[in-house]
């Protein structure tokens, strides 16, 4: 060995005449120090990394270039969901939603984690809304027999396109070390990391996933408006015979209610209205099932097949009612065995089984029990004599309207960070916020106004946004994430499914747009009157 201070020649008879112990320590030392500063600096090293993997997520990259930080509020508003599932101490947020958030019905708290039955009920619930009410109403599009065998059809392309969006994230979060991802940004990283060329357009998938969230729930809003309006117009309507109220007369008497319930920020607030919500949901669910099983009829006379001119209809009501894709992220991150979730007994396909057998039951039996008099909601079909079957109608109507304002939460939780740098101190923030709510429910209330049928207006948010989110965008983002480890099956299959999705979003909107202009044709014609 080399080093300084040693004498390459051979030893001299003076460095003979050196101690042994001498020469051997000086040897020994020049042996071990290298060692043991190796060892110092690995274990430098180490912390260093467990210091940046505690801290920030974006330094344990691979082989990969992270995007640029930037302004955006969208930017800002993904890294501060990010830190939420990390909270310190018993830090608050001005809104009390610190480790809250909010997906479609569902209230998500990163703090609890869940059972595997307690996630396959939070799924349950977070599929079952207006959508499932509407399905009688969506086989009356399609004939009795279609819409039974393509349901099944369609909810298996749904299903898995859930699959595809949580295989994804989980790729991306072993990629980049980013956990609690929500659907905008996993298709942020996706094109942030995926191929070369694609990459500039990271910012443009979020804005365009946040912007069809936004359309989606607004949509929600909107149905809502129409379906407590149409269902407390039946119920007042019997109760005070002889009134000349129409249902927009309903519509304004709303106003101030979704207005009151609007304006609750906080999650912690909203979270009990939630579950009262899905008490009601789940009664009114049960007692309607009562009535669609008294007296069926026969099945010969009802169409098996109706139209092609009227399947789009049935596209549209169908893909809207499976609606919670965007909770599977919140629920599966959240749960105590995550690997659960998945597979082919997992939570996701357990779960979504049962919601699309309560679809095609209630779809079957309905427009079963009721033929082409069904209603956009099959509760405004139940008898309007009967007390109980008023009931349903009250208690869903309640179910709706204590939803309202969790559904007007996330596009106010997306739209607002791009105005509040307008506000400068905290008072004007609050009082701008307040009054942005305000005007998104008026928004609801005019679009809802414009088109007072439940049904059509159903098929519309589902061929429109429901189709994108649903089916088109999981099998894009599959391929970004994947590319270019992907098998010529697996390409032809997102390919086919994104047609699927495409085929829907065109024909569906097509046919929504001619049925509602119909619709408005045929307004000024003398309607039958209602009789309890």
């Amino acid at each position: 060995m080399t080093t300084k201070g040693v004498n390459k020649e051979p030893f001299s008879r003076s460095e003979e005449t050196i101690p042994s112990e001498s020469f051997n320590l000086s040897q020994l030392r020049v042996t071990i120090l290298p060692v043991l500063y190796s060892v110092r600096l690995r274990e430098v090293q180490l912390r260093r990394r467990e210091g940046a993997m505690s801290t920030t997520t974006q330094e344990n990259r691979p082989l990969l270039i992270g995007p640029e930080p930037t302004n955006d509020p969208e930017s800002a508003r993904s890294h501060d969901s990010q830190r939420s599932d990390h909270p310190k101490g018993d830090e608050t947020s001005e809104d009390g939603n610190r480790g809250l958030t909010a997906s479609f019905h569902h209230i998500d708290d990163s703090h609890q984690q869940t059972t595997n039955c307690e996630t396959l009920i939070h799924l349950i619930k977070g599929n079952i809304g207006t959508g499932i009410l509407a399905m009688p109403d969506g086989l009356k599009n399609s004939g009795l027999y279609t819409g039974t065998v393509l349901l099944p059809i369609i909810a298996v392309i749904c299903i898995h396109c859930m699959h595809m969006l949580v295989n994804c994230a989980h790729e991306l979060k072993e990629r980049l070390g980013v956990a609690g991802m929500d659907y905008a940004e996993v298709g942020y990283h996706a094109f942030s990391t995926g191929p070369a060329p694609l990459r500039p357009f990271a910012n443009t998938a979020r804005r365009v996933l946040n912007a069809f969230l936004t359309l989606t729930q607004l949509g929600f809003c909107c149905v809502y408006v129409v379906f407590i309006a149409a269902n407390v117009k039946q119920v007042v309507d019997c109760q005070f015979p002889g009134n000349d109220i129409d249902i927009h007369g309903y519509m304004a008497i709303l106003i101030l209610p979704l207005l009151g319930i609007s304006m609750i920020r906080s999650l912690k607030v909203l979270a009990p209205f939630s579950l009262l919500s899905n008490v009601f949901l789940g009664l009114g669910l049960a007692i309607t099932f009562h009535y669609l099983l008294m007296d069926i009829p026969s099945s010969y006379d009802r169409a098996e097949f109706k139209s092609w001119k009227q399947l789009p209809l049935f596209l549209g009501t169908s893909i809207y009612a499976f609606e919670g894709i965007g909770v599977v992220l919140p629920l599966e991150r959240k749960m105590i065995n995550p690997h659960d979730f998945r597979g082919l007994n997992g939570v996701l396909n357990t779960g979504m089984i049962l919601v699309t057998c309560g679809y095609i039951a209630v779809g079957f039996f309905g427009y079963l029990k009721y033929g082409d008099a069904v209603h956009g909601s099959i509760t405004l079909n139940l008898p309007p004599s009967d007390n109980l079957a008023q009931l349903v109608k009250v208690l869903m109507a309640l179910a709706i309207y204590l939803t309202y304002s969790l559904m007007l939460y996330v596009p106010a939780e997306i739209m607002w960070p791009h105005l509040a740098p307008r506000f400068h101190s905290a008072k004007a923030k609050c009082l701008g916020e307040y009054a942005f709510r305000a005007f998104l429910v008026l928004v609801t209330f005019i679009l809802a106004a414009a088109i007072p049928n439940i049904g059509l207006f159903i098929s519309l948010v589902g061929a429109v946004s429901s189709s994108t989110l649903a089916i088109i965008f999981p099998p894009i983002i599959e391929l970004v994430t994947f590319w270019p480890r992907l098998s010529k099956w697996t390409i032809a299959k997102c390919v086919g499914v994104f047609s699927f999705g495409f085929i829907c979003f065109v024909f569906g909107s097509y046919a929504s747009i001619e049925a509602i202009i119909d619709y408005f044709k045929h307004s000024d014609e003398p309607q039958p009157r209602f009789v309890c």
